[in-house]
């Protein structure tokens, strides 16, 4: 397997041509890169996770390419963790790992810092870390590595960084990936230094690291997983509170977002005429989102007509019928690897009819409870969703669809929970690096926490109705809504939609799609 591909790739060997095709190279372009805008806040994100681990060593990996088929790789996108702590975005870089170096000896209480508001926030403990950034450099032109190898050659996969470049434009100290099993050892052991790693991002570092406990007598199994599970915990909490610069981020990636609805709007009438509509919509968005960003921040839905109501509907290989409504759920994902995650319910030809509209009209009064109980002190998390929930239930109760003698107020209970059959999903999750980021943060500080200046999240109700349920009313049947925004809480305790110009209201949405399709 280490040489995919050599079957049918014959490459000259002998010294002659290695010495001709590493000469008559001009210079490189001199000069280092300017440090990044994300560097001062990532430094600001390490000292904050160093705090949580005196003395340990904590290694962080990017990840490994994953072969898509023979000797093909997926596109490759960095662990999270990884991006959010190195400061780096967008292919940056297979294979690399950082690591948080421990400056306190064992066991030393570092101090209980909290997260610093800003790069400069005087209000931090020392720092309990040194981040040393592992990744392979460039080689020189006159080596094999520069035109034979796929993996990482120049002639191959373009110009790689050298170690002084990435340096300037990270503030991070970097060595040579080599260099990385003797540093993941030294002073390792019971009573000196403890190793933590996220062990999911990469399993050749995480079979090295375990390698490296097993050789300075460190626990192994079920109480390292537990290790490294609480090092992968922390890393999703610290972004629970995003910094202005991930703000920042959010907003450039909803405006690329507005951008690739609008051109999927103006493919409607392509799409219509086509076996596979609903592709013509997702190929629009994505050309888009690969012109303003890094590409998609996750697979687009495209769903039109009962299609709607799959709500991981991804095929998107029907057609795009007059008359339907489209639920197009998508969001641009920028080259700092932000993401946004927006859900419109399009009237395929630019107008709602009157079932549509009702239905429409129940979910936006749905959300717009939901915003507004998330600005009221005190809110918790989960509290959104039960804002979205009475709104929901009364509505059902209205039309008359909850169980005989089942009155809203009894669906909203524990025990009743009927009007859930209409809309299973939650009504948010947080928002970032990941489109549903934080997820492996604990329950308290997740669901149950009150929310706080620096969140961001999704506010998306939807009811779906199947269009062979016979509990729906028959002009009902087939329609399924979803409106979703993305919500930042703001220093005042108030709530601000970052989706605000993406249209949302019936009038709103009639006029976008009219305008852009007439």
């Amino acid at each position: 397997m280490a040489a995919r591909g050599s079957n049918r790739s014959r490459q000259p060997d002998n010294q002659a041509f290695r010495d001709f095709i590493g000469s008559g190279w001009g210079p490189r372009p001199g000069g280092l890169p300017a440090r990044s805008e994300a560097a001062p806040w990532a430094a600001a994100r390490r000292e904050a996770l160093g705090t949580h681990f005196p003395g340990e060593r904590l290694v962080l990996p990017a990840g490994a390419l994953k072969v898509r088929n023979n000797d093909c790789d997926y596109r490759f996108r960095p662990h999270s963790a990884f991006a959010h702590l190195a400061g780096t975005g967008a292919d940056f870089e297979p294979d690399a790992v950082l690591v948080l170096e421990p400056l306190t000896s064992p066991g030393r209480n570092a101090g209980t810092a909290q997260t610093p508001g800003a790069p400069d926030d005087p209000a931090h403990a020392a720092p309990t870390h040194e981040a040393v950034l592992y990744f392979r450099p460039r080689a020189s032109r006159s080596s094999r590595e520069f035109y034979g190898d796929p993996r990482y050659g120049e002639l191959w996969v373009g110009v790689r960084p050298s170690l002084e470049e990435v340096e300037a434009a990270t503030g991070v100290r970097c060595a040579h990936i080599d260099s990385l099993p003797d540093a993941l050892a030294k002073d390792a052991g019971p009573g000196a230094v403890q190793l933590r790693v996220v062990a999911e991002a990469d399993e050749a570092i995480t079979d090295l690291v375990t390698t490296t406990r097993q050789k300075a007598g460190l626990e192994t199994g079920q109480v390292a997983a537990e290790v490294d599970a609480g090092l992968a915990e922390a890393a999703s909490e610290l972004r629970l509170v995003k910094d202005p610069w991930e703000i920042d981020q959010l907003r450039a990636a909803v405006a690329a977002t507005k951008a690739g609805f609008d051109d999927l709007i103006r493919s409607i009438p392509r799409a219509r005429g086509h076996w596979r509509g609903e592709r013509v919509l997702e190929g629009a968005f994505g050309a888009k989102a690969r012109e303003e960003g890094n590409g998609l921040g996750y697979d687009t839905i495209a769903a039109a007509g009962n299609h709607a109501n799959t709500l991981h509907w991804i095929n998107n290989d029907g057609a795009v019928e007059p008359g339907q409504l489209v639920l197009v759920d998508a969001g641009v994902e920028v080259d700092s690897l932000y993401t946004a995650d927006v859900t419109r319910t399009i009237p395929v030809d630019g107008r709602f009819t009157e079932a549509q509209r009702k239905i429409y009209q129940a979910v936006l009064d749905a959300a717009d409870a939901a915003f507004a109980h998330a600005g009221t002190p005190g809110c918790r998390f989960k509290d959104v969703h039960a804002a979205a929930m009475e709104v929901i239930a009364a509505r059902l109760e209205e039309w008359g669809m909850l169980p005989e003698g089942v009155s809203a107020a009894d669906s909203l209970a524990p025990e009743g929970q009927y009007h859930r059959r209409w809309m299973v999903h939650g009504t948010s999750h947080h928002l970032g690096l990941d489109v549903h980021d934080c997820a492996q943060a604990r329950r308290e500080m997740y669901m149950d926490a009150e929310l706080e200046p620096g969140m961001c999240f999704t506010i998306e109700p939807g009811l779906y109705f199947r269009d062979d349920d016979l509990l729906v009313p028959a002009e009902m049947r087939g329609i399924g809504v979803r409106i979703e925004d993305d919500v930042v809480v703001r220093e005042d305790g108030g709530v601000e939609r970052l989706t605000q110009d993406v249209p949302r209201t019936v009038e709103e949405v009639e006029a976008w799609v009219s305008g852009l399709i007439a």
